[in-house]
């Protein structure tokens, strides 16, 4: 018998490791698949792109925000992994209706990731998986650190949205790893998580030196970049991977390497 806490607080206690297992996190679902559990995933949502044969392999049980709760219910799973930003508190409520096993992570600072998967290994016996993913993201992370520290800072804004234009702001892993990268966020001042900002008032509300847009959740395209660029003095507009900014768990390995080339090339442009 083991007993876990979320990072909610909530207190779970299993009798025997969960084998039957949906993922409502398309990076948690990348997580779990590079901890070894791919044959104990039964379920996924349409956004758990990675691994790609999960697709045609597992059952999708809808999206990030909306889930089909007969699908979830045919499955029956012995635990739901949620996020307390990827899912709604609607959803997680309704969910236990299904499973008492929901799960939900809440992920903020590089600490709050790597005690996650400290967690996961605890709950479904992978150990000394979870350890070795543990490893190789402090040592990139110990890596990058040496590599960002003779580097200076840069002011930046990073969209996440547009028709509105929104923003990642403070209290978000988004920017947490802008700050790993010496990116001082200009809306971090801001009280909203993910605030909607008018982009007329880019000058006089920060100004950046560089505009990041991302490849998702929005599909930004050139027009984009060219739209705020004219509302900053000098800003160069950056398209880079949304996975390597939002996502975490395992991919923060791929992550540090990803930031070391997006700064070299920018040195280059």
């Amino acid at each position: 018998m083991k007993t876990v806490t979320d990072q909610l607080g909530n207190a779970f206690t299993f009798d025997t490791s969960p084998k039957r297992i949906i993922s409502l996190v398309p990076s948690l679902t990348e997580l779990l698949y590079e901890m070894g559990l791919e044959n104990e995933i039964i379920g996924i949502t349409k956004f758990c792109v990675h691994p790609f044969h999960f697709k045609t392999t597992k059952v999708s049980v809808g999206g990030t925000k909306q889930v089909h709760y007969e699908k979830i219910e045919a499955l029956q799973p012995d635990i739901i992994i949620c996020n307390k930003e990827e899912n709604t508190l609607e959803m997680i409520e309704e969910l236990r209706k299904y499973c008492p096993n929901v799960f939900v992570t809440n992920i903020i600072s590089i600490q709050d990731c790597l005690d996650m998967i400290s967690t996961f290994g605890v709950i479904f016996n992978k150990r000394t998986n979870a350890q070795n993913i543990i490893d190789k993201i402090k040592y990139a992370h110990d890596d990058f650190q040496e590599f960002m520290s003779s580097r200076e800072s840069q002011k930046v804004a990073y969209f996440i949205w547009a028709t509105p234009y929104m923003v990642a702001g403070k209290d978000t892993f988004i920017n947490t790893l802008l700050k790993l990268n010496k990116f001082e966020n200009i809306y971090e001042g801001r009280e909203e998580r993910y605030p909607e900002v008018i982009i007329q008032k880019m000058r006089i509300q920060g100004d950046p030196d560089i505009v990041f847009l991302p490849s998702e959740p929005f599909p930004f395209k050139d027009e984009h970049a060219f739209e705020l660029g004219r509302h900053t003095h000098h800003a160069r507009a950056v398209f880079v991977d949304g996975e390597m900014f939002s996502w975490y768990g395992s991919r923060l390995v791929k992550s540090f390497d990803y930031f070391k080339r997006l700064h070299l090339r920018m040195d280059l442009d």
